[in-house]
């Protein structure tokens, strides 16, 4: 295995808490859906950081195999343009204000919701001698953005008439195709292939058509279409419990500390704040430098588990904002010891699913919240 990046310094200066982000596993998903999919090409999104993988590294990584890259503002693209990402960049999210400029500047696909954002592009891009490549964003039934799907002919005539803008695609999102019944996902993809047939019945060509997310991916093969967009399965993390599981993916991310510290804590001693937790005996706690302001959830107290040594042990007391206290019972543990809180070790596992349960959250929320003062580390797998 080779590590790419340093953890944050070299030598004491280490911190003892980082995120592992293994860059194969990340192909290998990449490869999985790309195969499930044929012929559909594949956009990998990176919005909110690579969904806490670490932007800059994975799209790097991923940008080449990619057809298509999607983030969430105009920052992630222009971030990922000066990094020298040369893939093609959809901005799924609003444009506000005056920054259309800023899109076309950086070679960046804008997401044009309403015949008023088309017109605007179409008029920057006039005076600035350039067409602007764009995608139609329809609302089928997620009431977020786009037009609504019994209106959308009036955005579709609209980019007809626009002379600097290339309609390069036209696309909408499922509101809930995680679900065991799929009934409205279906309903969303019926909407949007009849807003679809407005390219036949006038004759015109088809933009790239795009619908699936991660779950629809999996569960809903006739929503594939031109293009689909994986985002936490990408990552190795499937977006729901119930999902099929019809694509085998790897989690890419391991969330990893150390034990700073070892005490014996007597019998009716409460441990951290609020005292919410207790042993009616002598017990070993050990102290693990990561808390809630490094994204480890405070809702997680006293329901959490980590790995230390081969073992599961439960998380005790509330998690405070750099530190939590793990109990060991009578087992034995020394500082600098590893303790995986999500990830694999010693044959054992801690899902983000797992953490999401603790939390009371989601999937997406427990990645997209490891704190940037996690240092990340990436590594790739030697494949001989």
């Amino acid at each position: 295995m080779q590590i790419h990046q340093p953890v944050i310094a070299s030598g004491d200066s280490v911190r003892a808490t980082w995120a592992e982000v293994n860059l194969s596993r990340l192909s290998r998903n990449l490869q999985a859906i790309r195969a499930h999919v044929a012929p559909a090409r594949v956009m990998i999104i990176v919005k909110a950081n690579a969904y806490g993988h670490g932007l800059a590294e994975v799209s790097k990584h991923l940008g080449p195999q990619a057809d298509y890259i999607g983030v969430a503002v105009l920052e992630e693209g222009i971030f990922l343009r000066e990094l020298g990402v040369t893939a093609p960049i959809l901005v799924l999210g609003g444009i506000w204000g005056d920054q259309v400029p800023q899109y076309l500047q950086h070679n960046l696909t804008l997401t044009a919701s309403s015949v008023e954002r088309l017109e605007q592009i179409d008029g920057v891009a006039g005076r600035m001698g350039v067409m602007a490549k764009v995608h139609l964003k329809i609302d089928t039934g997620m009431e977020r953005l786009g037009v609504h799907y019994y209106t959308a002919q009036t955005l579709q005539d609209a980019a007809v008439h626009c002379k600097h803008v290339e309609v390069e695609g036209i696309f909408s999102h499922f509101a809930n195709s995680d679900a065991i019944v799929l009934s409205h996902a279906r309903l969303q993809l019926e909407r949007f292939q009849e807003v679809l047939r407005f390219y036949e019945k006038n004759s015109l060509p088809m933009p790239i058509r795009h619908m699936a997310n991660s779950a629809a991916i999996l569960q809903l093969e006739e929503s594939h279409l031109d293009m689909v967009r994986p985002g936490i399965m990408l990552y190795g993390v499937y977006p729901a419990k119930e999902v099929k599981r019809t694509v085998e993916v790897q989690p890419a991310l391991a969330w990893k500390s150390r034990v700073v510290y070892f005490k014996v804590v007597r019998g009716g001693h409460p441990v951290s704040y609020g005292s919410t937790w207790q042993s009616d005996h002598p017990v070993r706690i050990v102290t693990v430098p990561v808390g809630y302001g490094d994204g480890y959830f405070r809702n997680m107290s006293n329901q959490a588990q980590v790995i230390i040594r081969g073992k599961k042990y439960p998380q005790v007391g509330r998690i405070c904002m750099d530190q939590m206290m793990v109990n060991i019972e009578a087992d034995s543990a020394f500082n600098g010891d590893e303790v995986t809180l999500l990830g694999e070790s010693d044959n054992l596992a801690i899902t983000a699913q797992e953490l999401a349960d603790w939390a009371g959250t989601i999937p997406y929320e427990i990645l997209t919240n490891i704190n940037t003062r996690v240092p990340r580390v990436f590594v790739t797998e030697d494949e001989n």
